[in-house]
């Protein structure tokens, strides 16, 4: 008998507002065997599968974005960990532990050779890294932090969503460089955590009282990097913060993905950036894998983690069928860490 296929499709887009469960669907589907598949493809079986903040714009069905919306009636998309099940490519083998940016929210799903790369397996580490410390939120904070913003020993940095999954490695990045580190964090246990890595201040944005004081109680002489996850009034409050020559890494705004027009907040302090000569960089991650900064990356972090010099919190939530639960939670900021999804086991068999 075939093993069971579980299935996690959008029911219609959002462009505006708040996703609830009932825009998604989980169907029981056809499984797909070895004897359908074309000539140079996988059949995968998914281990973990990766909830992101940008998946929020691709739920809006626009066209005007860097990347394609998600279609209603067909199955979400993102970056995954699965094992190889059958293969009609050379280039992979049955057992080989893979990743990639196109893996569907299924059990299991066939795609070309070119759509995922081999990753090492039985190195102890965690198929689940592969989406954290060694993939896209840790090497996006590397691109923000160190490839734009130029950070330099004894320098000030305000990092927002600082225990998240790019927050988290801007942290220690940034400590290994000398920098002074401030974090933010919504809850009290993440602002433990947070201070666990290393940061000088962190506080709790959310029972600070006054962002603005908080922000100027914790650099008196102002902030020279400011890494922005949220936006929002912490990045008002940022550039009403900035020191000459101060500049932004504008990573993310999950404080407004579900704003309307009528809640979206409303940016005051824009205009500091011309008198004190700020420099906001906007940036795509997927911009960097083909330049010599991705080396860079893997070089620096494997090291470190091989030395146990970086820590990194995955946030796991078992099951497909509580997939879109844990990304809505993700928009909500109910995570504690990096948010994956575990849909199989490493040895589970057909």
């Amino acid at each position: 008998m075939a093993p069971s296929n579980t299935s996690i499709k959008l029911v219609r887009n959002i462009p505006s507002g708040t996703p609830t469960l009932d825009d998604f669907r989980i169907e029981s589907i056809e499984t797909p065997t070895k004897d359908l598949l074309k000539p140079n493809q996988v059949l995968v079986r998914t281990l973990y599968l990766s909830c992101d903040p940008y998946f929020r714009g691709r739920l809006t069905g626009t066209r005007d974005s860097y990347v394609a919306s998600f279609a209603p009636g067909k199955p979400i998309e993102g970056l995954g960990v699965g094992i190889v099940e059958a293969s009609t490519s050379s280039k992979f083998n049955e057992g080989d532990l893979v990743t990639g940016g196109s893996f569907l929210w299924e059990t299991r799903f066939v795609l070309s050779e070119s759509e995922i790369t081999k990753v090492p397996s039985n190195t102890g580490i965690s198929p689940a890294n592969y989406l954290g410390v060694l993939g896209m939120p840790s090497f996006t904070a590397y691109v923000g932090l160190v490839s734009l913003c130029s950070p330099k020993a004894g320098e000030t940095i305000l990092v927002s969503a600082a225990s998240g999954a790019v927050g988290q490695m801007v942290v220690q990045l940034a400590k290994a460089r000398g920098l002074r580190v401030i974090g933010a964090a919504g809850s009290d246990d993440k602002v433990d955590f947070v201070k666990s890595l290393g940061a000088d201040v962190v506080f709790n944005y959310k029972t600070c009282g006054s962002l603005q004081e908080t922000v100027k109680k914790a650099a008196p002489q102002g902030i020279d990097i400011y890494f922005d996850n949220v936006g929002g009034e912490l990045l008002d409050v940022a550039l009403s913060s900035m020191r000459f020559n101060g500049r932004i890494a504008a990573c993310g705004m999950i404080s407004q993905y579900n704003a309307t027009p009528e809640t979206a907040y409303r940016i005051k302090n824009l205009v500091n950036i011309v008198p004190k000569k700020v420099s906001i960089f906007g940036f795509i991650v997927t911009d960097y894998y083909g330049k010599p900064d991705y080396k860079n990356f893997i070089d620096e972090v494997s090291a470190s983690l091989q030395q146990g010099k970086v820590q990194y919190k995955l946030d796991e939530v078992a099951g497909l069928e509580n997939a879109p639960q844990a990304l809505l939670d993700l928009f909500e900021g109910k995570n504690f860490g990096k948010r994956v999804v575990k849909v199989t086991d490493t040895n589970q068999r057909l």
